[in-house]
């Protein structure tokens, strides 16, 4: 069984159609890229399987469920996370601090989580996470005096604290020193493998998705250009031209 499935996914504005009948597969443990170029649909087609905003028409299916139009929240509780191009960490709180927020929702009951420890029982797993993005330096920083690179990797760790099943990233790469792009790479992959889930990665650095994603889907005017393993949609002519204008 497929862990996401878009069924004839349409999301209208007026005339336009910003998405226009995507349907695509995520099996468990698969890692799948999104590219095209901007304003091809591919962030109102997440904003619509991620309950942002609803879609005109189709189903979303999670673990073979039908959660089209779900809340962010609802989804959140059945083990779905995301990313955002822009990023979504606490300045004032500790790297630390953030992490253990951003798994606290997942932590037993309101009246258990009253009563509980003051890291909820979750500082084991923060420590854990930040030796995993190498963040032991910075752990005890307010995460909003932290460069940019850093934040991004933050944001990345907190949308894996309540190991979620399947996370759905927009642009990890965006705004990131080239020098930390291929450790961000080795540390998605490590995540695939110790938490098991299945990724969506939307990303404009073509090498990182082309050495990250085994299926990778092209997106074109709201509507699926190409798919298949990344060498095959790299050299699709159609590619090349909608998307790197050659």
């Amino acid at each position: 069984m497929n862990f996401l499935e878009v069924k004839n996914c349409v999301k209208h504005y007026g005339a336009i159609r910003a998405v226009d009948g995507v349907s695509f597969a995520v099996g468990a443990g698969e890692i799948v890229g999104v590219i095209g170029p901007n304003g091809s649909g591919k962030t109102t087609l997440f904003n619509s399987i991620l309950g942002q905003i609803r879609p005109t028409s189709g189903r979303v299916e999670f673990c073979g469920e039908d959660v089209t139009g779900l809340s962010p929240l609802e989804l959140s509780r059945r083990g779905v996370g995301r990313t955002f191009q822009s990023l979504q960490v606490f300045g004032k709180l500790s790297v630390r601090d953030n992490l253990i927020v951003a798994a606290q929702e997942f932590k037993g009951t309101l009246h258990g989580r009253l009563l509980a420890a003051p890291d909820a029982g979750l500082g084991r797993h923060a420590d854990e996470m930040i030796e995993l993005f190498r963040l032991e330096r910075v752990a005890q920083l307010p995460a909003g005096s932290l460069s940019y690179g850093q934040q991004k990797l933050i944001d990345i760790a907190m949308a894996f604290m309540p190991a979620p099943r399947l996370v759905l990233l927009d642009e990890p790469c965006a705004g990131v020193n080239p020098g930390l792009v291929d450790q961000l790479r080795e540390l998605l992959l490590e995540l695939n493998r110790l938490q098991g889930g299945s990724f969506v990665v939307i990303e404009h650095n073509m090498d990182f998705i082309m050495r990250l994603c085994p299926h990778v889907i092209c997106m074109v005017e709201g509507r699926v250009l190409a798919e298949g393993e990344p060498e095959t949609v790299q050299s699709n002519p159609a590619v090349l031209e909608a998307y790197l204008g050659k």
